[in-house]
Protein backbone atom coordinates (compact mmCIF):
# COMPACT_ATOMS: atom_id res chain seq x y z
CA UNK A 1 0.00 0.00 0.00
CA UNK A 2 1.35 3.41 -1.00
CA UNK A 3 1.43 6.24 1.51
CA UNK A 4 0.25 9.61 0.19
CA UNK A 5 1.24 12.72 2.12
CA UNK A 6 -1.21 15.59 1.70
CA UNK A 7 -0.17 19.23 1.91
CA UNK A 8 -2.47 22.11 2.78
CA UNK A 9 -2.30 25.43 0.92
CA UNK A 10 0.07 27.13 3.37
CA UNK A 11 2.46 24.16 3.11
CA UNK A 12 2.33 24.28 -0.70
CA UNK A 13 3.01 28.03 -0.63
CA UNK A 14 6.00 27.51 1.66
CA UNK A 15 7.38 24.60 -0.36
CA UNK A 16 7.04 26.25 -3.79
CA UNK A 17 7.52 29.92 -2.93
CA UNK A 18 4.28 30.71 -4.79
CA UNK A 19 1.37 32.71 -3.42
CA UNK A 20 -2.22 31.43 -3.34
CA UNK A 21 -3.32 33.43 -6.40
CA UNK A 22 -0.39 32.13 -8.49
CA UNK A 23 -1.07 28.52 -7.45
CA UNK A 24 -4.71 28.75 -8.51
CA UNK A 25 -3.81 30.54 -11.77
CA UNK A 26 -1.26 27.84 -12.62
CA UNK A 27 -3.83 25.14 -11.80
CA UNK A 28 -6.39 26.84 -14.07
CA UNK A 29 -3.81 26.92 -16.87
CA UNK A 30 -2.94 23.26 -16.35
CA UNK A 31 0.68 23.86 -15.34
CA UNK A 32 0.40 23.00 -11.64
CA UNK A 33 -0.91 19.87 -9.88
CA UNK A 34 -4.63 19.92 -9.17
CA UNK A 35 -5.87 20.02 -5.61
CA UNK A 36 -7.88 17.22 -3.99
CA UNK A 37 -11.11 17.99 -2.17
CA UNK A 38 -10.75 16.56 1.34
CA UNK A 39 -13.80 18.15 2.95
CA UNK A 40 -16.71 20.51 2.27
CA UNK A 41 -14.41 23.53 2.19
CA UNK A 42 -10.96 21.94 2.39
CA UNK A 43 -8.46 21.03 -0.30
CA UNK A 44 -4.97 19.56 -0.28
CA UNK A 45 -2.27 18.57 -2.74
CA UNK A 46 -0.29 15.36 -3.04
CA UNK A 47 3.24 16.09 -1.86
CA UNK A 48 4.65 13.73 -4.51
CA UNK A 49 2.99 15.78 -7.29
CA UNK A 50 4.32 19.04 -5.81
CA UNK A 51 7.81 17.52 -5.59
CA UNK A 52 7.52 16.39 -9.22
CA UNK A 53 6.51 19.91 -10.28
CA UNK A 54 9.50 21.39 -8.41
CA UNK A 55 11.85 18.84 -10.04
CA UNK A 56 10.46 19.76 -13.46
CA UNK A 57 11.21 23.44 -12.76
CA UNK A 58 14.72 22.55 -11.59
CA UNK A 59 15.45 20.52 -14.72
CA UNK A 60 14.15 23.37 -16.89
CA UNK A 61 16.54 25.94 -15.48
CA UNK A 62 19.47 24.25 -17.21
CA UNK A 63 17.73 24.59 -20.58
CA UNK A 64 18.14 28.39 -20.75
Amino acid sequence: MTSHQLLRLNQVEKKTGLRRSQIYLYMKNGIFPRSIKIGPSSVAWLESEIDEWINLKLSGRDDR
